[in-house]
């Protein structure tokens, strides 16, 4: 009577505990800003038509962009790497939650033995009438096993399991961000470099034509030689950088094709022909800083890690407490014949309450507890590194965008006026005032003044990828509340 009563009390104590040892996990705070600095400045100069954050790359406007990026989002296997990762820790989760169950299983076994007469046993057993050296034995159970999770320490591993989970789903989410981000910026550059390669070509046809018109009036005694001299070295200087940009264009054609999952030089025959730089998009839902800690999938990762480290506590301080367990055992067992096995004589029938307890292993217990505390420890100073530089990304960005916004604006005014005084220039010569030297003289820095400006322009329209990426692509939290204060 004594030990039903003691099942029956650990097995309601079991079920009524709604607490387990160890700290209840909640998310540190992360004092932020109201506001980011350069957020007003952006929306001033932004017009009324915002840019969407969650497919934010068709706000470039540019068709193949996005067909790139979604292409990169199916094929790019940083991405494939990081879904299986979520497959492994689902897999865990399902684990922990497993252990929370009662299990069991069925066995069976039948036996055909052939006895020694030279043991002691078979010196016994052949001097009995009618031995038979053979015997057989037939035996069949089900067998059913429960830890019971008196002090939670089954119930905080899944809590752990579960935030690892999380963080593996949030890390996908970080991955296809970082994958669209980086195939929008190599596709950016991309079209910058063919831009200025276009501009620099032009660059050296200009020069090469000064160059004759100065030879010809050098040849007639009309122009010095250092002139000649200076024209040839301006030439140079301008043949010297196609080299430098066709390389450029190279390796980002080469990225590019790594980006898609495909072997350098598959899409090259694609992004031959010159396309225009992407537009800079308007980007006016920029939310708050506060608003990062659910828009930013790396900071979910971070404190879904430091809610895993956190449950790992308790897992280690459950070792402190004795482990019950229910085993049971049900089945037929005979040595006469299978025929035997299911009859009444043939049953058999077990209970057994288990206890496990490691009285004497306090010591590495302790060091166990002390270990997940500094993997705490360490997760926090994670987690709150990771939001200050999830906002010093933003506030870089936004800087950037605004910054590369002004300068591109002030370029295209540049060049503009440098069109007009070439424009200006040409009619004076058509007109005999003006001389050959000063309208080449006057492409020359137009052609400078469009190269400044196309790289401006991909730089901004860069920044706005970079700012896209700092605010989280538009992808928000399925975690409810505070991100879950509790994980289980």
């Amino acid at each position: 009577m004594f030990p039903q009563r003691v099942l029956a009390l650990i097995v309601s104590t079991s079920l009524l505990a709604g607490c387990a040892v160890g700290p209840d996990y909640h998310r540190p705070a992360a004092p932020l800003e109201e506001h980011f600095q350069a957020q007003s400045s952006l929306q001033q100069r932004s017009p009324s038509d915002p840019a969407s954050l969650a497919i934010w790359w068709k706000s470039f406007g540019d068709p193949l962009l996005n067909q790139l990026v979604s292409d990169a989002l199916m094929q790019n296997l940083d991405l494939a790497q990081a879904s299986a990762r979520m497959v492994q820790a689902r897999a865990g989760l399902g684990a922990a939650t497993a252990a929370l169950l009662p299990s069991g299983n069925i066995s069976g076994q039948a036996t055909r033995a052939y006895q020694s007469v030279e043991t002691p046993l078979g010196q016994v057993l052949s001097s009995t009438p009618d031995y038979n050296r053979y015997g057989n034995s037939y035996e069949t159970d089900i067998n059913a096993s429960w830890e019971i999770d008196l002090f939670g320490g089954l119930r905080r591993g899944r809590q752990a399991a579960l935030a690892d989970y999380q963080a593996s789903d949030a890390g996908v989410a970080a991955t296809r961000l970082a994958v669209a981000a980086q195939t929008a910026d190599i596709y950016i550059t991309l079209r910058g470099l063919q831009t200025r390669l276009d501009i620099a070509n032009k660059q050296v046809i200009t020069q090469q034509q000064l160059l004759e018109k100065v030879q010809l009036l050098h040849s007639k005694g009309l122009a010095p030689e250092y002139q000649v001299r200076h024209t040839e070295g301006a030439l140079a200087q301008v043949q010297a950088t196609i080299p430098v940009l066709n390389n450029g264009l190279d390796a980002a054609m080469n990225a590019l094709d790594v980006m898609l999952g495909t072997p350098p030089g598959t899409h090259r025959a694609q992004l031959a022909s010159p396309g225009a730089i992407p537009h800079t998009p308007a980007i006016t839902a920029m939310g708050t800083p506060a608003d990062l800690l659910r828009r930013r999938p790396d900071i979910i990762v971070a404190e879904r890690h430091l809610a895993a480290s956190s449950a790992r506590i308790g897992v280690a301080v459950s070792e402190y407490y004795p482990k019950f367990s229910l085993n049971a055992l049900l089945g037929s067992a005979t040595t006469v014949s299978g025929d035997n096995l299911f009859t009444a004589g043939a049953s058999q029938s077990a209970g057994v309450l288990g206890l496990r307890w490691r009285l004497f292993d306090f010591g590495r217990i302790n060091a166990q507890i002390e270990q997940a505390k500094g993997q705490e420890a360490e997760a926090l100073a994670a987690y709150r590194l990771s939001v200050l530089r999830a906002t010093e990304d933003v506030e870089n960005a936004f800087s950037a965008l605004l910054n590369r916004q002004i300068q591109a604006t002030t370029l295209t005014g540049g060049e503009t006026a440098l069109a007009s005084a070439r424009q200006s220039s040409f009619i004076a010569f058509q007109q005999g005032t003006a001389s050959l030297i000063d309208v080449l003289h006057n492409d020359e820095t137009l052609l400078q003044a469009s190269d400044a400006r196309a790289q401006a322009q991909t730089e901004s329209a860069r920044a706005a990828v970079a700012a896209f990426r700092a605010l989280g692509g538009g992808w928000q939290s399925s975690l409810p509340g505070e991100i879950a204060n509790k994980t289980g």
